[in-house]
C-alpha cells in the first residue's frame, strides 16, 4: 500500500518508515501535520500513519483535512496511553484504528493487515455496486420498439420520485427489471431493495415475511425477526405478483402505504419505516376488486403510478434485437451468425412467455448450434408452424395476386391467428378452426414450404 507517515519525534519516524520499505510498502515520511497537508494536495495515499499529538496541526485536525481532501483514505492514529480516550474519539470521527506507543513492528503490520482486506472488500463492494447500477441504468433495457420507449419514458419519470408504482404485465415481460431500474435510478439506490413475491408464501407466513414476527408469537417462532419492510427501511421493496395478497392482508398492507407504521406479528410497538413501495401484477387488478377479491382502496393507493410491460408480441422488432443479446450473453461475448430467414419466424410467433421464453430460446440455440449458424431448422417446431416467410407472406394487394393466392393468404393467417390464440396447440387450433387435425398438419406444412 502507499503510505504517509506523518510523527514528529525523528527517531519513531525513521524506524517506522525503514519497517515498512522492508516489508515492501510504498512509504513515505513527514515531521509535520502542516507537511502532511501540503503533501495531500499533491498526492493521494492508501493509508496515513498520524500522531495524535503534534505541533501545529495535531492528528485530529489532521484526520479532518484527510477527510475532507482525501476521504477514501484510511487514517490509524499513533497516540501515548495517556491520550487513548482521544483516539478512541477519533476513531468515532472516522479514524480506521489507534496504536498505543510503544508498539512493536508485528503489531503494526497485524493494523495493516486488517486494513489491507478491508479495503479490498470496500473496492469489491464498490465495483458490485457499480455493475449493477450500469447493469439496471435505462440504457440497458433493451427495446426499440415504440411501446419500449414508452415505458422508458414512464420509468425515467417514476425512478426518481418515492411514488408508489404499480408494475402491469404478463408473465415474463420484464417487471422485475424494471422494478430494478427504478430503484436504482432513484435517490434511494445506495439503500437496500428487498423483494417479495407474494404468490408463493400462504398468508400466515407471508404476514410474517412482510412485518416480521415477536419471539413466541405462534408455534416455531423461537426468536425475533424482522420483516421485509424493516429490512428496507431508507430504501425499496418489490411486492411482486401483489394480486396473490389476502385481503386479510391488504388491510396491514394499506396501513404500511398511508402511513409507513405497523407491528410485528404477536407484537405491540408500532414501527415505523421510510420505504418506497413497488408492486406487480400479472393481472387487473381493476377486475379483482369486482369480484371483491382486491380491495378498491389498496388498489388506488398502489396504482398511484401504474407502467404497462407490454408483450413481446406488440414489441415489433425487439426480439431480433433481444435474441442477439441473449446470444451473445450466453457465448461469453462470442458473435454467433443468424441466418436471415430466421427473423421473419421469430417477427410470425406470439411469444406466450414473452422475454422469458425468448432467453430461453437463446440458452437452447447456443447449446444446440455450439457457435454454427443458426437457421430457421435449429428453431423449435412450435415456432416455425406459427411463421410466414414463403409464398404466402410474399404476396401482396398490389393488382398482381389472383383471387386463389388472396384466399390462400386470408386462409393462412387465420391459421396462425389461431395458433397464437391458442399457445401454438394445434389440436385446439383445428376445434376452434372446426376442421380435422389431419387437414391443419397439411396447411401448415403447405404453407410454409410454399
Amino acid at each position: 500500500m502507499k503510505i504517509l507517515i506523518v510523527e514528529d519525534e525523528e527517531i519513531q519516524r525513521v524506524a517506522l518508515l525503514d519497517d515498512l520499505l522492508e516489508v515492501g510498502h510504498d512509504t513515505t515520511a513527514v515531521a509535520s501535520g502542516d507537511a502532511a497537508v501540503e503533501l495531500l494536495a499533491e498526492a493521494t495515499f492508501d493509508v496515513i500513519l498520524a500522531d495524535l499529538k503534534m505541533p501545529g496541526i495535531d492528528g485530529m485536525e489532521l484526520l479532518q483535512h484527510v477527510k475532507a481532501l482525501q476521504p477514501s483514505t484510511t487514517v490509524i492514529m499513533m497516540t501515548a496511553y495517556g491520550n487513548v480516550e482521544t483516539a478512541v474519539h477519533a476513531m468515532k470521527l472516522g479514524a480506521y484504528d489507534y496504536l498505543t506507543k510503544p508498539f512493536s513492528v508485528d503489531e503494526l503490520l497485524l493494523v495493516l493487515n486488517r486494513v489491507q482486506n478491508y479495503r479490498s472488500v470496500t473496492r469489491e463492494n464498490r465495483r458490485l455496486k457499480s455493475q449493477i447500477e450500469t447493469r439496471y441504468s435505462f440504457d440497458n433495457i433493451i427495446g426499440k420498439s415504440q411501446s419500449m420507449q414508452d415505458v422508458f419514458r414512464q420509468l425515467e419519470i417514476a425512478a426518481p420520485s418515492d411514488t408508489t408504482v404499480l408494475l402491469e404485465g404478463e408473465t415474463g415481460t420484464g417487471k422485475e427489471l424494471a422494478a430494478n431500474a427504478i430503484h436504482y435510478n432513484s435517490p434511494r439506490k445506495r439503500h437496500p431493495f428487498i423483494k417479495v413475491s407474494c404468490a408463493m408464501l400462504s398468508k400466515e407466513i407471508l404476514e410474517s415475511e412482510l412485518f416480521g414476527h415477536e419471539k413466541g408469537a405462534f408455534t416455531g417462532a423461537y426468536s425475533q425477526k424482522k420483516g421485509r419492510f424493516e429490512l428496507a427501511n431508507g430504501g425499496s421493496i418489490l411486492l411482486d405478483e401483489v394480486d396473490d395478497i389476502s385481503v386479510e392482508l391488504q388491510v396491514k398492507l394499506l396501513r404500511v402505504l398511508e402511513e409507513q407504521t405497523f407491528e410485528r406479528v404477536g407484537g405491540t410497538k408500532t414501527l415505523k419505516v421510510d420505504v418506497r413501495v413497488i408492486a406487480a401484477t400479472k393481472v387487473d387488478l381493476n377486475k379483482l376488486v369486482a369480484r371483491d377479491v382486491f380491495r378498491q382502496d389498496l388498489f388506488y393507493r398502489l396504482s398511484i403510478y401504474p407502467i404497462r410491460l407490454p408483450a413481446l408480441r406488440e414489441r415489433e422488432g425487439d426480439a431480433q434485437d433481444l435474441l442477439e443479446h441473449f446470444l451473445h450473453v450466453f457465448n461469453s461475448g462470442n458473435q454467433q451468425i443468424i441466418e436471415p430467414d430466421v427473423y421473419p419466424v421469430l417477427a410470425a410467433y406470439s411469444w406466450p412467455g414473452n422475454v422469458r421464453e425468448l432467453r430461453n430460446l437463446a440458452e437452447r440455440l447456443t447449446l444446440i448450434c455450439q457457435g454454427r449458424p443458426i437457421t430457421r431448422e435449429c428453431l423449435p417446431s412450435t415456432i416455425q408452424e406459427q411463421a410466414v416467410d414463403g409464398g404466402c407472406s410474399a404476396r401482396r394487394l398490389d393488382g398482381k395476386n389472383t383471387l386463389g393466392e388472396l384466399v390462400a393468404q386470408f386462409e393462412w393467417d387465420l391459421i396462425r391467428q389461431t395458433l397464437a390464440k391458442v399457445g401454438g396447440n394445434k389440436a385446439r387450433a383445428s376445434e376452434l378452426l372446426r376442421i380435422p387435425a389431419s387437414t391443419l398438419k397439411s396447411k401448415i406444412k403447405k404453407y410454409l414450404v410454399e
